[in-house]
């Protein structure tokens, strides 16, 4: 036992732990942007929503690998590149995206929903936000003073400004079944917005505790 404390401790003092957290985060975050493109496909009509789900249900179960590999690491790990309950919460949220993405393909399916083009805006700055999210935990350990300033970038991605100008342009037609519909595929999308905003915190406050 004491000779695995001294490995562990020798693992992160050498810095070999924070690539390790690194790495699962930012592969958690390709999980996240794989199921975006496959959500970007359904909404344009270019992929059965029904084949879509098939499809989600896998890139799920590998963000939930990479999540599940991360927290065993944060729990095992003595010294991480930044507060274990920020990242953590980075991870979390990240969870979270994907789990409403699995939810907006699964309603384009019930709803017998083909394409909706007023999601395609909205979803564009959800992935603009993941991208930069993923860069920002990339700087992690080589350039931390560049942390807070991606995860700023990520934070203002323009998800929610995007979708009122969706509903607004919804909203102006018909009040019918298939407005209904459509709207709560608006609400979907609105809600990834803000579990991106909340990653986006989480790591901006880790930033601050840690470099700052």
């Amino acid at each position: 036992m004491r000779l695995r404390r001294v490995r562990r401790l020798f693992r992160d003092l050498s810095g070999r732990t924070d690539h390790d957290v690194v790495r699962l985060v930012r592969r958690q975050l390709e999980a996240v942007l794989a199921g975006l493109e496959l959500t970007l496909a359904v909404v344009r009509g270019e992929l059965p929503p029904a084949e879509a789900r098939a499809r989600m249900r896998e890139i799920e179960h590998d963000g939930d690998q990479r999540r599940a590999e991360l927290v065993v690491l944060l729990r095992s790990t003595i010294a991480a590149p930044m507060d274990r309950e920020d990242l953590y919460r980075v991870s979390r949220s990240a969870d979270d995206i994907l789990d409403h993405l699995r939810d907006l393909v699964r309603e384009f399916d019930l709803l017998g929903v083909r394409a909706e083009p007023l999601l395609g805006p909205p979803l564009a700055a959800v992935e603009s936000g993941v991208h930069a999210l993923h860069e920002a935990i990339g700087h992690l350990v080589d350039r931390p003073s560049d942390v807070g300033r991606a995860a700023l970038l990520a934070r203002k991605a323009s998800v929610r400004e995007e979708c009122q100008h969706a509903l607004a342009d919804l909203l102006s037609g018909d009040l019918d079944v298939d407005m209904l519909k459509r709207r709560e595929l608006l609400l979907r999308v609105d809600a990834v917005g803000m579990r991106l905003g909340e990653a986006a915190d989480a790591l901006s406050d880790g930033a601050i505790k840690r470099y700052y």
